[in-house]
């Protein structure tokens, strides 16, 4: 039986990480320590900072290791900004490249990449520029990733001026290239994406998928129709229309332009949907009126398969990304959750409906009575005969609480405002 040496345990750690198994990379940890592979082998160490940083709960036993490694080299500082740009802690994955930059360690493209990433992720366009002169400075102006995380990060910082003028003047220019400033003016909610994808397509580069998702996300945003249904033809033309993200997006397209017509078209010939295409749908009626047609939908997708409390969480993001200062939007999610037993999700929704500075209105009843219009508010006990009102109201309760009718409470939402319970 032959021993492992310090590339076999290089390799396995490899295999933990593609397997996602924290478990097993810490059984191979230990063995490397027993093999004393732990301790002067850059590559195994590296091996296991990088197991740790995807695998891990948490980052802290991937700093263990690139603590206890006494001659570091660029992969170990570039792991470890990875992993917590993956993360999503741009700010301490910062601050890490900027220790690697004191420490003078030495600087490729791959490090260069992750480190603009985790500054877009963050908005910091200042160090994004010292990384840009960094760039020029080290002659990598020439690398095509490099300068599309480049172009990525001055978008992402919302510096579409400069995002655009670097652009004109980027030597060489793929399809990535193209996509990523047409999706950094997407996000600025501008149809100058329309007018780059036409200069695209004049100098012989062909739209992808993800062209045409941030393409009809302009239209959606604008509100523009007519450019959206000419999307919508050249994404027919080049076969795409299959492609379920393609379909999901033009739902909400055509929904938001107010043609739900032509979005419940799209979704009845779906082959395949998923729980996007659902809540688009959904949202799509609700925002429409079309309450009757949201809620035979809802029981639709009940009977799919497809669980509530999925459509829940994704429904909040929809409607507030659609609507965020519509009270309806806020009250409709703090329902669901209630619902769902989730009150502390439930009362998050009207703290935040509270802090937009919306309010609920209260509910309102109108009768015409002899030719006269009569109003009541929720919790009104003004006005004239309100004392007949509310006897004749206690008439049907007494009724039920004889009957033994006991209150579904569940379906009560407690009002943070004023304190009132709403049905």
């Amino acid at each position: 039986m032959f021993p492992p040496n310090a590339f076999t345990i290089s390799s396995v750690l490899k295999a933990c990480k593609g397997m996602n198994s924290v478990f097993s990379g810490g059984l191979v940890h230990g063995l490397a320590i027993k093999r004393r592979f732990a301790e002067g082998f850059i590559y195994v160490d590296n091996a296991l900072m990088d197991m740790y940083a995807t695998c891990g709960v948490t980052m802290r036993d991937a700093c263990v290791v690139f603590h206890d490694i006494k001659e570091k080299n660029v992969v170990s500082w570039t792991t470890l900004i990875a992993g917590y740009t993956h993360r999503g802690n741009g700010s301490r994955a910062v601050q890490i490249f900027r220790e690697m930059s004191l420490e003078g360690a030495e600087l490729n493209p791959h490090s260069i990449s992750i480190a603009v990433r985790a500054c877009a992720s963050v908005g910091s366009n200042i160090l994004g520029r010292q990384i840009h002169t960094a760039v020029i400075k080290h002659g990598f102006e020439s690398d095509l990733p490099v300068m599309n995380s480049i172009l990525d990060m001055y978008c992402r910082c919302s510096y579409l001026s400069e995002a655009k003028e670097y652009f004109n003047e980027m030597s060489e220019k793929d399809l990535i290239t193209w996509n990523t400033l047409i999706a950094g003016y997407e996000r600025s909610d501008s149809i100058e994406p329309l007018f780059i994808f036409s200069q695209m397509e004049s100098e012989g580069f062909s739209p992808n998928c993800f062209t045409f998702t941030s393409l009809i996300a302009v239209c959606a945003n604008v509100a523009a129709l007519h450019c959206g249904q000419q999307v919508h033809g050249g994404i027919f033309r080049r076969g795409l229309d299959g492609n379920r993200e393609l379909a999901n997006a033009l739902i909400d397209m055509y929904a938001k332009c107010g043609n739900i017509n032509d979005s419940q078209k799209i979704f009845s010939e779906m082959s395949c949907t998923n729980l996007v295409s659902w809540t688009s749908m959904m949202i799509g009626y609700g925002t429409h009126g079309y309450g009757k047609e949201a809620v035979a939908l809802f029981d639709e997708m009940i009977r799919s398969g497809i669980r509530p409390d999925q459509v829940g969480k994704l429904a909040a993001k929809k409607a507030l990304a659609l609507k965020p200062n519509m009270v309806e939007s806020y009250v409709m999610l703090s329902n669901i959750y209630a619902a769902e037993g989730k009150w502390g999700e439930a009362e998050r929704m009207r703290k935040l409906m509270k802090r937009a500075g919306s309010k609920k209105e209260a509910g309102r009843s109108w009768i015409e009575v002899r030719n006269q219009v009569c109003s009541f508010v929720v919790g009104n006990k003004m006005g004239s005969h309100i004392e007949w009102v509310y006897e004749v109201l206690e008439l049907p309760a007494r009724h039920m609480k004889e009957a033994g009718y006991v209150p579904e409470l569940d379906c009560f939402i407690h009002d943070q405002e004023d304190g009132t319970d709403l049905k």
